[in-house]
């Protein structure tokens, strides 16, 4: 027999063994997974998943890779319209009010039974949970959560005299730091810019770091309100433009979010504004010394929570959410979380993950990693409302109009807010 048959022969009888030992009424989930950020997300998910199965053999759980963060929410949306909705789904934790208004999801409260399951849900940082409750209750568990950095190369630095251990700490400083980076050749075009600070794809988040950082909050808690005009959201955009208008230590007009993490390796850019999930990516791919801090402050420090909470749908049997339950409390426990952050650099959600034994050794060989968990004393939640898609994009062109010289700030932020108010006042 050859050793391909031999290999087949093998499977088969597996096969055949777990069919034979799995329960007669086995529960079946369907799990929606965003596949967004680069790195070992699909491949460690794969790897918990069949860790879990195999330590709960009456439960079946196929993992659905849907794309990208958009992607997901649409393909999930489709799927509950149709009568057809995931049992689970990691989607992004902006979505809340949408998947509450669709009437697609339940709070995690409708299946707590017990004083260790409700000590689980108040083990998570409380900065993450702002993007995960509204109106008292519990819709949304973090689990691929971040927040942005500020990420340099310290080789950069020290050509430019400046000291590499020692990044901008406050907005003053990354114009000084930025003006001393940026590069021209012998015609005045620039080799290397001072900063990059992304603007496409979902340029509010980056932004929301500037506002925070201004102290200002763009949207109320209750998804039904936002702040756009507010005098300090316009300073903190007006900051953003100048950045490249009349400080010129950024590459005018839109910066695209995918391909700054490039741009930065190749030294297109000395420091750059990104999320902590690309923080395993920075690691692996960097060619020279690269530092990590927490983003440079103006009023206060600052900066938006973002990324992805685990969801569970109302289309399901009571078996369904009681075994969806069960998988996210393991997923979601410390030694799952910790190799979850491990594996891809998100910010793991709960302050016993980085107790664990695996974590220390991790921190203790690459402190980088403790520059967001840190920053969560400082961040806020990231702009959710009702009608999310609508006001994220509403927002997102008034940022275009400003960044591309289309509008002045203060007139872009103003017709946005007008337009947001148009939506959302029957929400109030």
């Amino acid at each position: 027999m050859t050793m391909l048959r031999k290999l087949g022969a093998a499977a088969g009888a597996a096969a055949l063994s777990a069919a034979l030992a799995a329960p007669a009424s086995a529960v079946d989930l369907q799990f929606f997974f965003p596949v967004a950020v680069g790195g070992k997300a699909a491949q460690t998910i794969e790897e918990l998943t069949a860790d879990y199965v195999a330590q709960n053999p009456g439960v079946n759980i196929e993992a659905v890779y849907a794309g990208s963060y958009q992607d997901t929410i649409t393909k999930t949306l489709t799927a509950a319209r149709g009568g057809e909705p995931p049992q689970l789904a990691v989607i992004l934790s902006v979505d809340m009010f949408t998947l509450i208004e669709e009437d697609a999801i339940m709070p995690f409260d409708d299946l707590i039974e017990t004083d260790e399951e409700r000590a689980w849900l108040d083990a998570f940082y409380p900065a993450f949970m702002e993007n995960s409750q509204t109106g008292g209750k519990t819709y949304g568990i973090p689990f691929q959560r971040s927040t942005p950095v500020l990420y340099w190369n310290k080789e950069a630095f020290a050509e430019a005299g400046l000291d590499p251990e020692t990044p901008p700490a406050t907005w003053e400083e990354m114009v000084e730091f930025g003006k001393t980076l940026t590069k021209r050749d012998g015609d005045g075009n620039v080799t290397q810019w001072g900063v990059r600070i992304p603007s496409s794809g979902f340029p509010y988040w980056l932004f929301q770091g500037l506002t925070t950082q201004n102290d200002v909050i763009i949207a109320s808690g209750d998804g039904d309100e936002t702040y756009f005009d507010d005098p300090r959201v316009v300073e903190a955009l007006q900051y953003l433009v100048d950045l490249s208008t009349v400080h010129e230590v950024m590459q005018p007009g839109i910066i695209e979010w995918g391909a700054t993490p490039k741009a930065f390796f190749e030294g297109q850019t000395a420091m750059m504004w990104t999320t902590t999930g690309n923080l395993t990516n920075v690691r692996n791919n960097a060619p020279f010394d690269f530092g990590v801090a927490m983003l440079p402050a103006n009023k206060r420090r600052g900066a938006p929570t973002g990324g992805g909470n685990f969801f569970i749908f109302k289309d399901s049997t009571d078996e369904q959410k009681e075994a969806s339950l069960d998988f996210i409390k393991w997923i979601s426990a410390p030694a799952q979380a910790a190799r979850w952050s491990i594996a891809t650099g998100y910010v793991a959600p709960r302050p016993d993950a980085w107790e664990t034994p695996e974590m220390k050794a991790y921190v203790a060989d690459f402190p980088p990693a403790l520059v967001a968990r840190d920053q969560l004393e400082f961040a806020v939640a990231e702009l959710s409302t009702y009608q999310n898609q609508r006001i994220t994009t509403i927002f997102n062109d008034a940022l275009e109009a400003a960044i591309t010289g289309q509008k002045e700030p203060a007139e872009a932020l103003a017709e946005a807010q007008a337009q947001a108010d148009r939506i959302l006042r029957a929400y109030r």
